[in-house]
């Protein structure tokens, strides 16, 4: 059984210039996504920071990361990208997955969407117990 992949279209917050599109390895132990480098900066993604990660093995590392438009499986999200090496294998990592209501079936390896979350009360600010201008 292997690890699923899926097909992402990544592009930057104004679609200003073609979107980046490849099959990205879904890494349920990544929290952030990670694409070539030299892909990002083809698609209009700019670095909006750096940050300190931990490969797999351990390793601690430092990457550049910005900010990118995903869409996959019929979703779009917008989420933080690791700037990658220019070799390195894209990931999906759980951040983005979970923001449109999809995960990884631990049993069959498999993407599922989850059951639409309930929006309670929407009707405006609850009550409360506490008024204002009353004292304890």
């Amino acid at each position: 059984m292997g690890y699923p992949h899926v097909a992402v279209e990544v592009s930057n917050l104004t679609r200003s210039k073609p979107s980046y599109v490849a099959s990205f390895l879904v890494d349920s132990g990544a929290v952030v996504c990670l694409a070539p480098q030299k892909e990002l900066r083809s698609a209009g993604i700019e670095p909006e920071g750096r940050e300190a990660y931990e490969l797999a093995d351990g390793t601690p590392v430092e990457y550049d990361y910005g900010f990118a438009r995903l869409s996959f499986m019929g979703s779009e999200t917008v989420t933080k990208i690791i700037f990658g090496p220019d070799s390195v294998e894209p990931l999906l990592g759980v951040t983005a997955l979970e923001s449109v209501g999809i995960g990884v079936d631990p049993v069959t390896q498999t993407l599922k969407r989850y059951a639409p979350l309930p929006l309670k009360d929407l009707k405006g600010p609850r009550s409360s117990p506490l008024q204002l201008g009353t004292h304890c």
